[in-house]
């Protein structure tokens, strides 16, 4: 077992930070988080977990010991006439999990087609996309805990979800690395085309009873136009978060906002799309010298070449203060700064 020292990342981050860690080790199986707690490599001052670096961004060098999620696996746990579980390694890619979906004509992962990242990071941001959640398909997970060298089974209630939330961003924060995941699919699959312009592309392309195949191109079709792929310009998509506010301050910003458009989030809430609020505030396509903010999507935030991850953290303050200053609402980052 070898721990390689000084390790660049510049491939392992989807921003393309010229950045290193001080040691690395590539996860492969979980006897190597026994073996790294059995060599007590897991009591070092600062552990760090990374999938497909497409939710992080590097600040500075990584003085500590990064794990990278490497654990791959496809299998079937158990299945009925209307539904399969399925547990995939936490170190599969996304996409490709998707894919191995639809090729077996399972339903409920198609509307998060493309989303970067790996198996494992998708609960503890409980990603979304199009009308759908992880915590809508979620079963189980299973977690080494980095402390104890103990696996730990979470329930769909231990985790805890919530917007791009979970148990995992808070009070369990850095305690686990999660190893495989387990979701509850269909075999007939309810289509999902009321968000976005998911119908809108069906409707266009003459599909009129679509399948999940379907949804998944569309899916794929609307976020490739909109979003700049990190092999040609360094980003990690949506940099902030929808903002959830309270519904009592809507009607005086459509009031002087008519073409805003919002979304119930219960309970006397209402979900304001981010990236309307940065558009408005004339952020669009604002650039930086080596950064800026993408010209198609206001949420995006790029690195053309040459940035710093302090560069961007720094713009995306200005964002934040600046959209406060004009509508009242704080920003909240959905990217994690190291």
């Amino acid at each position: 077992m070898k721990i390689t020292q000084d390790q660049n990342l510049l491939s392992f981050n989807t921003f393309g930070f010229e950045v290193s860690a001080s040691e690395y080790f590539a996860v492969q199986t979980v006897a190597d988080l026994h073996e790294l707690h059995k060599n007590r490599q897991l009591k070092k001052s600062n552990l760090g977990i990374l999938g497909g670096g497409s939710n992080i961004t590097f600040t500075a060098n990584f003085d500590g010991l990064l794990l990278h999620n490497q654990i791959k696996g496809r299998h079937i746990v158990q299945e009925t006439d209307s539904e399969i579980l399925i547990e995939l390694g936490g170190g599969e890619n996304w996409h490709e999990a998707v894919l191995y979906t639809l090729s077996n004509q399972w339903g409920g992962m198609e509307n998060l087609s493309l989303i970067p990242g790996t198996v494992g990071a998708s609960p503890i941001q409980n990603i979304g996309a199009y009308g759908v959640e992880i915590k809508d398909i979620f079963h189980s997970l299973t977690a080494f805990h980095l402390d104890s060298g103990e696996l730990h089974n979470f329930s769909h209630a231990d985790c805890k979800f919530g917007y791009r939330d979970s148990v995992f961003k808070n009070e369990k924060k850095g305690q686990y690395f999660i190893t495989s995941v387990r979701f509850t699919l269909s075999k007939k699959p309810i289509i999902k085309t009321q968000y976005g312009d998911i119908q809108a592309t069906l409707e266009s392309w003459g599909i009129e009873t679509p399948t999940i195949h379907d949804i998944s191109k569309a899916v794929v079709f609307i976020r490739q136009s909109k979003l700049p792929n990190p092999a040609e310009i360094g980003n990690c998509g949506s940099f902030f978060k929808n903002p959830v506010v309270n519904s009592n301050i809507i009607p005086a910003l459509i009031a002087k906002h008519p073409d805003l458009k919002t979304f119930p989030a219960g309970d006397g809430l209402t979900k304001v799309p981010a990236g309307w609020l940065i558009e408005k505030a004339g952020w669009k396509g604002y650039r930086r010298g080596p950064i800026g903010v993408h010209a198609k999507q206001a949420l995006v935030l790029v690195n053309y070449g040459g940035g710093t991850g302090k560069e961007i953290i720094q713009l995306a303050r200005d964002i934040q203060n600046d959209v406060f200053s004009q509508f009242g609402i704080q920003l909240e980052m959905e990217v994690n700064a190291w």
